[in-house]
This record gives C-alpha cells, structure tokens and sequence, in this order.
C-alpha cells in the first residue's frame, strides 16, 4: 500500500505498550488499538543558507554523503530538538563551513522527502538569506565535501540534490532577476 520507505512500513509493534496490534490508519497516523496510543509521524525540520557573496554569486556545497553525494546542495541540516531555526542554521555554518552567521533573513519554506537508512524522512526545508563575517575563510568539514561560489545565472539545478533546494534556488534567483 505504501512504498517500502514509508515510516508506516518501519513500526510493527506499539512504542508505548510493545502490542503487535499497532496499525496504519493513514500515512500521517499510527494507533494502538490495545492503549489507545496515537503516533503521528510529523515532519522533520531543515534549514538551508542562501550565502551570496559581493560579485553576487551564490555558495553551494558539495555533499561529501549520502542521500545525494556528490551533488549540489544549500549548506545547512536538521534542526534538533529544543533547538530554533536560527540557532540551527548558526550551528550548522559553523560545523559545515567555520564560519560565522552576521545575519539572516527568512526566504521561504518548501517540504521535501529525504530517504536515510531506508525510510523516508518528510522534511521541511526553511532557507534564509544570510551573511557571514567572514566569508573568506570557509572551511568545509562536516557533511560538506567542498564549496563553489557560482554566478546564479550558470546553475544548473539538475546538478542540486534535493527537490525543495532546486525550487528554492529557482525561487531566489527568479526574485533576483525581478
């Protein structure tokens, strides 16, 4: 019924009182009928940095990992619990490139599916606009293989990972040509 990545295909047994009866009831609900426990799988937060640097090129990071080695990506990642979008995007710029946000402003959102470990993780990918204090020492580590500075006018989106990163991307650069 569902694709074998669903999250519905991952969960045979009821977390709260371990019941083999723990069923499907659509794909955004679980419910054991023995506890009457409810289990929403929600989506999971991301926040991606749009960084353009004074020529007016755009940063992209080269995935070092998969889902998507290899390819084009915004720098950014999961937010954790407890943990605010802006103060997620902080940390990630931080860990994937040594750098420093200056400032950051909300762009826009768009929903993504990110398949890790099999099952498939619904997201949704938050982007901003931000600087940096100091773009010129970049330093990718983490998740990030390496970065490029590309003018928005020779991205090639095939190139992007992601679905939601793609219709970001094509979002800021249409707004730029505006």
């Amino acid at each position: 019924m569902y694709p074998p990545e669903h999250i519905t295909n991952f969960f045979h047994f009821c977390p709260h009182c371990g019941s083999c009866r723990f069923t499907t009831v659509s794909d955004k609900q679980m419910h054991c009928p023995d506890c009457n426990f409810h289990f929403f799988p929600n989506s999971a937060s991301a926040v991606a940095a749009i960084i353009v640097n004074s020529d007016g090129y755009i940063l992209l990071a080269k995935r070092a990992f998969n889902p998507g080695k290899g390819l084009l990506d915004l720098p950014g990642g999961f937010v954790d619990p407890g943990e605010s979008l802006e103060n997620a995007l902080k940390r990630e710029i931080r860990e994937e490139l040594g750098a420093e946000v200056l400032t950051l402003t909300f762009f826009k959102s768009r929903p993504n599916k990110y398949i890790y470990s099999g099952y498939l993780v619904q997201t949704t990918d938050i982007a901003f606009i931000c600087t940096l204090s100091n773009p010129e020492s970049i330093s990718p580590s983490d998740d990030v293989e390496s970065v490029l500075w590309v003018n928005p006018q020779d991205i090639k989106l095939d190139d992007i990972a992601f679905p939601s990163i793609k219709k970001i991307i094509e979002d800021w650069t249409i707004e730029q040509n505006c």
